[in-house]
């Protein structure tokens, strides 16, 4: 089993910056392919940044391309995903989630087929 846990949450204004966390336990995540996915109030949960399991390759929404990074730290068992020139629209409840197949396809296929789920961290972007 994989528990994930999220962390960094906050309130920012806007134009500012943010840096999130995902930490895993139990087995390591250094075998997965991780990701980021945010869920607005009121909208459906849509998929943000991932990274390979090497951490060579990542992959990033449109919305957030050229303003977020994603990036993984092996001997820390840690994901972060570093936010800059934050928008109002930013605002979600952020997750991390854990998968054995290719960071590439993890926007595109179903989230029910994405192995583990970190239970959430919220950012709030002021304006």
């Amino acid at each position: 089993q994989v528990q994930l846990v999220e962390s960094g949450g906050g309130v920012v204004q806007a134009g500012g910056s943010l840096r999130l966390s995902c930490t895993g336990s139990g087995r390591t995540i250094n075998n997965y392919a991780m990701g980021w996915f945010r869920q607005a109030p009121g909208k459906e949960r849509e998929f943000v940044a991932a990274i390979s399991r090497i951490g060579g390759a990542t992959y990033f929404s449109d919305s957030v391309k050229g303003r977020f990074t994603i990036s993984r730290d092996k001997a820390k068992n840690t994901v972060y995903l570093q936010m800059n020139s934050l928008k109002a629209e930013d605002t979600a409840v952020y997750y991390c989630a854990a998968d054995r197949d290719l960071a590439r396809d993890m926007g595109t296929k179903s989230q029910s087929g994405i192995d583990y789920w970190g239970k959430g961290t919220l950012v709030t972007v002021s304006s």
